[in-house]
C-alpha cells in the first residue's frame, strides 16, 4: 500500500509517501517539510493566522515534491491519511481539506490522525520495537508519557499541568534575547556552559509522580534575570543550567514510570528529543537500569508526515476509511 501522509498542525507543512505492508512497518519513499521559522521569528514564537495562511500557500507544493522526491504521482496512491488534530484549528483545517478533496477526486480511502500517536509511532520509521514500550513524547505543544500497548491502544500514564517542555525553551529563550525557536539556540549555547553554575529548581507534584510542570523553571529564570546575580553569568552558563533542569523533570518521571512497567525500551520523540543533552542523560540514566532508550532521527523528532501516514497504516491496511465529514479538532484526545 502506498499511502499519501499529510500533516499541518502548526507551522509546519509535511508531506510523505511510505510503502507499507503491515502495521508498524514502512519504508519512507519521501518526506519534504516547509518550515516556517522565518516568518515566525520577529514574534518569537508562532502566530497562528500566519501559520495557517502560510499553509494555504505551501501545501501543494509540499505535496508535489513528496511525489516527485517518491518516483510516483497521485493514480499511484493507494490511500491517505492526515492530521486532524490536536493542534492549530486554521492550520489543521488547511491539511485537512487539502486531504478530502484528493480524497474524493481520486476515489480514495481516507483516515485522520491523531497528531500524538504520530509522535508514539514515529520511532517505528526506523526501528524494531516489541509492544509494549514506553513513550515519553516531548514537544512544543505536548510533554506527556504513554504506554504503547498495540497499535492504537494508547495509555496515558501522566502529563504536563501547564507548560510544554519545548515552550519553556522558547520563552526561556524570549527572554534571554536569543531568539527563535528557542530549543536549537539553547541547545547549543549549553554545550559551551556550566550547568552546575546557577541553581534552579526541579518541579516534583505531590501525589502525581508522573506528571510534569515547567512554568516554575521558567519563572525562576525571569526572576534570576531581573535580579543582580545575573551580571556575572554568561548566556552559556544559564542556557547550560536551565536545559540542566528541564532534561532532570523529564528524567525522573519517565525512569519513575519504566519501574513500573514490564518493557525493555523506552522511547523519546517530539521535537524537543533532538535535544542532545536529553537524548544523552536519558540513555545513560535508563542503561544503568537496564533499559534501552530509543529516538528518531532528527527529521523525524520535529513534526513530518511520515510518521502520520505510518500511524494511519494500521487502519487503512485493515479497510477503514473516515467520510469526508471528518473535522478538525483543536484539543482531540488520544
Amino acid at each position: 500500500m502506498l499511502i499519501l501522509g499529510i500533516e499541518s498542525s502548526c507551522d509546519d507543512a509535511a508531506c510523505a509517501v511510505i510503502e507499507t505492508a503491515r502495521p508498524g512497518e514502512a519504508r519512507v519513499r519521501a518526506s519534504v517539510v516547509a518550515n516556517q521559522d522565518e516568518i515566525h521569528r520577529r514574534y518569537g514564537g508562532v502566530v497562528p493566522e500566519l501559520a495557517s495562511r502560510n499553509h494555504l500557500v505551501t501545501i501543494l507544493p509540499v505535496i508535489d515534491d513528496a511525489l516527485a522526491a517518491a518516483g510516483c504521482r497521485l493514480g499511484d496512491l493507494d490511500a491517505i491519511a492526515v492530521t486532524r488534530g490536536p493542534g492549530l484549528v486554521g492550520s489543521l483545517l488547511v491539511g485537512l481539506m487539502c486531504a478530502k478533496g484528493l480524497a474524493q477526486a481520486l476515489e480514495l480511502p481516507m483516515v485522520g490522525v491523531n497528531h500524538l500517536e504520530g509522535h508514539l509511532l514515529a520511532p517505528l520509521l526506523e526501528h524494531r520495537i516489541a509492544m509494549p514500550y514506553l513513550a515519553l513524547v516531548v514537544s512544543g505543544g505536548h510533554t506527556a508519557l504513554f504506554v504503547v500497548e498495540d497499535f492504537g491502544r494508547y495509555r496515558d500514564l501522566g502529563h504536563t499541568r501547564d507548560d510544554a517542555a519545548g515552550e519553556a525553551f522558547d520563552k526561556v529563550a524570549k527572554l534571554m534575547g536569543l531568539g527563535y525557536p528557542g530549543g536549537r539556540v539553547i541547545d547549543e549555547l549549553a554545550r559551551r556552559g556550566d550547568s552546575r553554575r546557577v541553581r534552579l529548581p526541579r518541579a516534583r507534584l505531590r501525589g502525581a509522580p508522573l506528571d510534569f510542570s515547567f512554568s516554575g523553571i521558567k519563572t525562576a529564570i525571569a526572576m534570576f534575570l531581573a535580579g543582580p546575580d545575573c551580571a556575572g553569568v554568561s548566556p552559556q552558563d544559564l542556557a547550560a543550567s536551565f536545559q540542566e533542569a528541564v532534561v532532570d523533570m523529564l528524567i525522573g518521571p519517565t525512569l519513575a514510570a519504566a519501574r513500573g512497567l514490564a518493557t525493555e525500551t523506552i522511547v523519546v520523540t517530539g521535537g524537543v528529543a533532538a535535544n542532545s543533552r536529553l537524548r544523552a542523560k536519558l540513555a545513560a540514566a535508563a542503561a544503568d537500569e537496564g533499559w534501552r532508550v530509543l529516538a528518531p532521527s532528527l527529521k523525524f523528532c520535529t513534526d513530518n508526515a511520515a510518521m502520520i501516514a505510518l500511524a494511519g497504516s494500521h487502519r487503512l491496511l485493515r479497510g477503514d476509511r473516515d467520510a469526508l465529514d471528518l473535522d478538525a479538532e483543536a484539543n482531540l484526545a488520544l
